[in-house]
């Protein structure tokens, strides 16, 4: 926890960095904590590598993306500069929130439904969730074989769209950020990242 804290000091040409703590996406929820596994989320035109985490490390998984469409804003910024073409191949999709306070336990009284959804969503490659604090600044990684594979589970699944139509009145979130990503390279372990499924 404190690499986490002090690790940013020190990434020379990123322009914006966050290290996460994560969840086994089982849940999506406060219980879901995975104290084994930790995340970088980097912005950079080149290559970010972290020689302290690797030194430590029992496995690894490093992915290249391209972010192709970014809405809303994240610690105030925007950090993604998304080109805007349509890719083929692996897509990797992050939601991120800061919940309300007062809203929280709402928010993730609705959440289980959505999560058993996604369990059996075709197209699920890989899911994961991730964290700048224990409860109420959370997000998702999710990764998918096509953007044909994540749209169909984010606007065609009944539970995901009732959550989605449930958003602006309930008001759950302070913040928000959706990113998709195509996915141009992955190496490392895949299991770190919960990749249990081929591309087949």
């Amino acid at each position: 926890m404190l690499r986490m804290a002090f690790a940013r000091r020190d990434l020379p040409g990123v322009r914006f960095a966050k290290f996460l703590g994560t969840g086994t996406g089982r849940t999506f929820g406060p219980g879901d904590t995975d104290l084994t596994r930790w995340a970088a989320v980097s912005v950079s035109d080149r290559p970010v590598r972290f020689p302290a985490w690797d030194g430590i490390a029992v496995a690894r998984a490093h992915v290249d993306l391209e972010p192709l469409v970014s809405r809303g804003r994240w610690s105030g910024t925007e950090p993604f500069r998304p080109t805007g073409r349509k890719a083929g191949g692996p897509i990797l999709a992050i939601t991120r929130a800061r919940l309300r306070p007062a809203r929280a336990v709402r928010f993730w009284t609705a959440v289980p439904p959505v999560v058993s959804e996604l369990a059996a969503a075709p197209g699920l490659l890989a899911r994961f969730g991730i964290g700048e604090a224990p409860i109420g600044w959370q997000g998702t990684v999710s990764v998918w074989r096509s953007a044909t594979d994540l749209t169909a589970f984010a606007y065609r699944q009944p539970q995901h769209r009732a959550v989605i139509a449930r958003t602006p009145a309930d008001r759950w979130y302070a913040e928000e950020l959706f990113a998709r990503f195509a996915v141009l390279d992955v190496s490392g372990d895949r299991s770190v990242m919960g990749w249990e499924r081929t591309e087949a």
